[in-house]
């Protein structure tokens, strides 16, 4: 899915699918609904501004009606960590933006402030919130895919990967200036969270 004329020529848009969402019954967590329309759907909506968009997923084939170019982990067992280098290997473009499928309220704005960070001196750009990394909210440089590989044979958290690099980290301030309530950082992962966001599981 390459354009021409978008809003960020230089960056691929990855979401990040993994596996599968174990504490909600194994569903693909992408086809969680909120509002008549799955998060995959919702997060494509942010598509139209990136040069490309991909999907990374080791079980793809729920998604495949999607027509998303999908990717598999390319060090398996590695959780985000290996879901992001899976992007960066994959990219064609020189900046990668890693979201998760089971955040159904990234703003657009979000997107932007984080894009608006580079910098020559820059390689990754990642918010932080509460004390914690959001690193399935941010954005990376493709060249650190080699590196990285290299790393995840020591399972690194990401928190490690990104101390490796040189990583902008963005305070809790900065995302409430476009999303006062950091409804963007809403995940969804477990029954309670379906009901506090208002997600309905697909059907059977």
């Amino acid at each position: 899915m390459v354009r021409s004329g978008t809003e960020f020529p230089d960056v691929t848009l990855a979401i990040i699918a993994g596996g599968q969402g174990r504490r909600l019954s194994g569903v693909p967590k992408g086809l969680l609904s909120v509002d008549g329309r799955t998060v995959l759907e919702r997060l494509l909506l942010l598509a139209p501004r990136f040069e490309d968009v991909l999907l990374v997923a080791n079980t793809p084939e729920p998604y495949v009606h999607f027509g998303l170019r999908t990717v598999a982990d390319v060090v398996p067992g590695k959780g985000a960590p290996g879901g992001v280098h899976a992007a960066l290997m994959a990219a064609r473009t020189p900046w990668v933006v890693a979201v998760a499928c089971d955040m159904p309220f990234i703003a657009p704005e979000v997107i932007c402030v984080l894009l608006a960070s580079r910098g020559e001196d820059v390689d990754a750009v990642c918010f932080e919130a509460g004390g914690r990394l959001e690193p399935l909210l941010a954005t990376y440089r493709s060249s650190l895919a080699p590196a990285w590989g290299e790393a995840l044979a020591n399972d690194p958290s990401m928190r490690d990967l990104l101390s490796r690099a040189r990583t902008r980290l963005l305070p809790e301030a900065t995302l409430r200036t476009v999303d006062p309530t950091l409804r963007s950082l809403a995940n969804v992962n477990t029954p309670e969270d379906l009901e506090r966001y208002g997600v309905t599981l697909p059907p059977r």
